[in-house]
């Protein structure tokens, strides 16, 4: 499935404004990167994840009252009520009115510890998002550049040569007397690699803390700067990859307001699929055998079909024969078999027998199936139907059933019986 992974410009998404693209064929290499104007994004993949750079985010801890947060968001009832919860909780924490943010709760969240809340601007996200999906690129996940869980544990360096930048965890010095010496974690920082950043990460720890630092990873074109303020050797990242790394993550900023970015996944999920298997390489074979068999189904049932035709036909063209040799003189054949039935039952009257559609053979038929303690109060014959009134059988369907099985089709009505030709041993 191939992703297609576009930061949002901090500036705005207009005209003249670059984003920069990660295209991904199998979400764990790069396939083409580049920073072009909007119109100029990769038109062919299957899925289209929206990064929000870090400066654009800010990150807060709160703590969720018992209950508030429901098992599912699916409802529109359940997110507004959330997202009042968490305007309450984060009202002496944004600098911002809250109505003009956007907020997303981490996944599995709980009610049980601290969670992160992370905010943006919610005109500036709509706005990009708009304009992506009006270039035929509709968002299917939020992800934000950097995330508390990635830099536990992590310091990034990012930017060029004049101006670096860095992104980690406030380190706070381990409480005396707590069950581990680790340090416990605080806010989160991305800012400008200086030297109040260091301090405020957590680098004046005392010495004895050295091997819990967090590890440093850079990007090449500020990796130099990164050992000379830290004053250790760091793991090198690519920015495009550290950006596939981000697409990786399990949050989803489209929440609340935003949730129809998020709409249906196991959906998106089936069609992403489906999409994939039409057009990925990998599945050209699969493909093939697909089409194949499809083909060779279809012309099977259509023999199939054609020789139970020519079979079907042959039958017909039988009892037509049949009926044309016994009966000379019907003049035109419509449906050989009440043809012939009618031919019959005319040869029997005509020889002083009964037909089985005389009142004689109905009434024989009914009286071999009926209760022996039935007493036949009324009997009306005409055009070939018989009514009988009588009292009530205990099981008519029995009798019915036994009728049918003579050839007479029957049904009951209160107190009365009729009867006719037609029925289908």
């Amino acid at each position: 499935m191939t992703t297609l992974i576009i930061t949002l410009p901090p500036a705005g998404a207009d005209a003249a404004a670059l984003f920069d693209y990660v295209l991904s064929t199998d979400g764990l290499t790069v396939h083409a990167h580049a920073s072009v104007p909007l119109a100029l994004l990769p038109a062919a993949h299957d899925e289209v994840v929206a990064l929000v750079p870090a400066q654009a985010l800010s990150w807060h801890q709160v703590k969720l009252p018992a209950g508030s947060v429901p098992r599912t968001l699916a409802g529109e009832r359940a997110r507004s009520r959330l997202r009042s919860i968490l305007e309450g909780v984060l009202e002496d924490q944004l600098l911002d009115d809250p109505a003009q943010l956007h907020l997303a709760l981490q996944p599995q969240a709980t009610a049980d510890a601290l969670v992160w809340v992370a905010a943006c601007d919610r005109a500036w996200l709509k706005a990009a998002l708009s304009a992506l999906a009006q270039a035929g690129h509709e968002v299917a996940r939020i992800v934000p550049e950097f995330t508390p869980h990635g830099l536990r544990g992590t310091v990034v360096v990012t930017g060029d040569a004049d101006h670096p930048r860095v992104a980690g965890l406030q380190r706070l010095p381990a409480v005396a007397g707590a069950a581990t010496d680790s340090p416990a974690f605080g806010g989160v920082l991305v800012g400008p690699l200086a030297a109040p950043a260091l301090l405020w990460l957590g680098e004046t720890l005392p010495q004895d803390a050295e091997p819990t630092w967090p590890q440093v990873v850079a990007e090449p074109a500020v990796a130099a700067i990164a050992e000379a303020w830290f004053k250790r050797p760091v793991t090198l990242l690519q920015h495009t990859e550290r950006l596939l790394q981000a697409a990786q993550s399990p949050w989803d900023l489209a929440q609340f307001d935003l949730a129809h970015a998020n709409r249906d996944r196991r959906w998106a999920r089936v069609t992403q699929a489906f999409a994939s298997f039409l057009r990925a390489p990998q599945w050209r074979v699969a493909r093939g055998a697909l089409v194949a068999g499809v083909l060779v189904n279809l012309v099977g049932l259509n023999a199939w079909a054609l020789r139970e035709q020519a079979t079907l036909n042959a039958k017909r063209q039988v009892v037509r024969a049949v009926l044309l040799e016994t009966f000379p003189k019907v003049p035109v054949v419509v449906d050989a078999p009440l043809q012939m039935a009618r031919e019959v039952a005319a040869l029997q009257r005509a020889s002083g027998a009964a037909a089985g559609t005389d009142l004689e053979s109905m009434l024989a038929s009914f009286s071999a199936v009926a209760p022996a303690e039935y007493a036949v109060v009324a009997i009306e014959f005409a055009s070939n139907e018989l009514r009988l009134k009588g009292p009530e059988v205990g099981d008519p369907a029995a009798v019915i059933a036994k009728l049918k099985a003579a050839g007479l089709r029957a049904s009951e009505q209160g107190d009365q019986w009729l009867l006719a030709a037609g029925g289908q041993p």
